[in-house]
């Protein structure tokens, strides 16, 4: 499936901005089951003072805000051909060890409640185990938009019972984690069904099976990942794979609006 994705960006200030610096990973890269061209990302209030890829293979632009600046709007566009692979990303790849995706992070650390979630989960081999797992996490915590933050973590979703995709996935790769299971965290795009508007980005899960190497797993939709997904950027957790963390100094008062459009 040929997608054309447009994620849009945009912070807004009651007064001029002094100094701010943010890191922004929006940039889709190729990985089986995705190709991309036409990639690109525009700053209007910002300007590009390095870019790199760090240890998670994300492509990773820092950006300083342009003194005096009271709008900063980040977009990135491109083309992606996807291909549906059953959630299968299969052998690992990059510098970073398998090793690393074993280790607790402050939004991941599992409580008991997590551990007993994923105590909970069966099956007669690692997949099923894993979708079993998927299923009792969708029936715990129930997709609510406005309830959680991006500084949520795992064991908060779960004990208050709601959450959005950042959650579960936060709640998935603790669970998996805790089972054994490398896991990683998935910020990307996803084609709707009904509509091509979205007011976000998506978050998914990876788990790495012997047999298999990465598989996806979409707790929110309760599917692995099919050619409908645009992998953007990974890590342990949100903050390694957000599209945009950053930091300012000053008093204003900030307002957040995010447009993404995929379309095929």
């Amino acid at each position: 499936m040929l997608l054309s994705v447009t994620h849009t960006t945009e912070y807004c200030y009651d007064e001029p901005i002094v100094y701010g610096l943010q890191r922004s990973r929006q940039t889709a890269r190729a990985r089986p089951g995705q190709s991309v061209g036409n990639w690109s990302t525009e700053y209007e209030g910002a300007k590009l003072q390095v870019s790199y890829t760090d240890h998670f293979g994300n492509f990773t632009e820092l950006v300083s805000v342009i003194p005096g600046a009271d709008r900063i709007l980040v977009t990135a566009k491109g083309e992606v051909e996807t291909e549906d692979l059953s959630g299968i990303i299969g052998k690992h790849r990059g510098y970073t060890p398998l090793w690393l995706f074993l280790r607790e992070t402050d939004l991941t650390r599992p409580s008991d409640a997590v551990r007993d979630l994923a105590a909970g989960a069966s099956g007669d081999d690692d997949i099923s185990r894993l979708h079993d797992l998927m299923g009792r996490l969708a029936a715990a915590v129930s997709y609510e938009v406005g309830t959680t933050h991006a500084l949520t973590t795992a064991a908060e979703a779960l004990e208050h019972g709601v959450g959005v995709c950042q959650d579960h996935a936060h709640v998935f790769c603790s669970a998996a984690r805790v089972l054994g299971y490398p896991a990683r965290y998935i910020s990307g795009l996803l084609k709707m069904d009904d509509t091509d508007h979205q007011a976000a980005s998506h978050a998914w899960a990876e788990v790495f099976v012997d047999a298999l190497g990465w598989v996806g797993f979409d707790v929110s939709n309760q599917v692995s990942p099919d050619e409908r997904y645009v992998c953007v950027a990974t890590g342990l957790d949100y903050s390694d794979a957000a599209p945009i963390l950053g930091i300012r100094h000053g008093t204003a008062n900030e307002s957040l609006s995010v447009a993404v459009v995929v379309e095929q």
